[in-house]
């Protein structure tokens, strides 16, 4: 059971606000390309076709082994993983924890995201690949989602800590080329498009924010806002 934590104190106002963006990011992202498509169709692929050929004019069989790994901190096992270590991080080491809370909500709710827009859209990949979990529907990007969802709740917590500013802008520099560098390798690979990436990047990047935004809501409501020290 979470500690000093009352589930019944999740404000209205908060679980109104996370409903809408959720219900926000996937409705706009379905009317706009829905109403775009006919205007952006051929300009969207034209994009898609130059990024693809300019990867494939400087990918290497080293690179693309690279990519290989790289690509392996945006897959659902890691992801998992990752958000295992983050709770028990949080639950040995924080007096509030909300944090936990809206991580999961955070995490949960990108993945809903995700499933929903590939089952709506069905698009097909460039490639099928297994061994990189290139399968299912194409846009948008999970792995791309998941990396911004995570790996950005990371870098927020890191706003939030009592680190130097210094210590803060490398590991928030580290952490937004990492996240860049899980979406980019998905292009290397040849299992997403570049429109893709984009959406991913975007609706990873909005959720987001609607989480930390209702987070934050939260703590300056019930008093509870407190710093967090990565050093524990």
């Amino acid at each position: 059971m979470l500690k000093h934590t009352n589930l019944n104190r999740l404000s209205k106002r908060v679980i109104a606000l996370l409903a809408a963006g959720f219900i926000a990011i996937f409705s706009t992202t379905y009317l706009f390309i829905s109403l775009a498509e006919d205007v952006l169709e051929n300009e969207k692929f034209a994009v898609d076709q130059a990024v693809g050929e300019f990867v494939s004019s400087i990918n290497t069989s080293t690179i693309s082994s690279l990519m290989g790994y790289i690509t392996e901190a945006g897959a659902v096992i890691w992801l998992a993983v990752g958000t295992f270590i983050l709770t028990a991080y949080l639950f040995f080491t924080k007096r509030s924890n909300w944090f936990i809370i809206f991580l999961l909500i955070n995490m949960f709710g990108i993945s809903a995201l995700t499933k929903g827009l590939k089952l709506l859209f069905e698009r097909e990949r460039p490639e099928v690949l297994s061994q990189y979990d290139g399968t299912g529907f194409s846009f948008p990007s999970g792995h791309t989602t998941g990396a911004v969802a995570l790996y950005g709740y990371i870098i927020y917590l890191v706003g939030r800590s009592h680190l130097t500013n210094m210590s803060k802008s490398v590991w928030i520099a580290f952490l937004s080329i990492w996240i860049l560098a899980i979406a980019a390798s998905r292009i290397f690979i040849d299992v997403h498009f570049f429109t893709d990436i984009l959406a991913g990047l975007a609706i990873g990047l909005l959720w987001l924010l609607v989480c930390i935004f209702s987070l934050e809501t939260l703590l300056v409501k019930k008093g509870k806002k407190d710093g967090i020290d990565p050093k524990g």
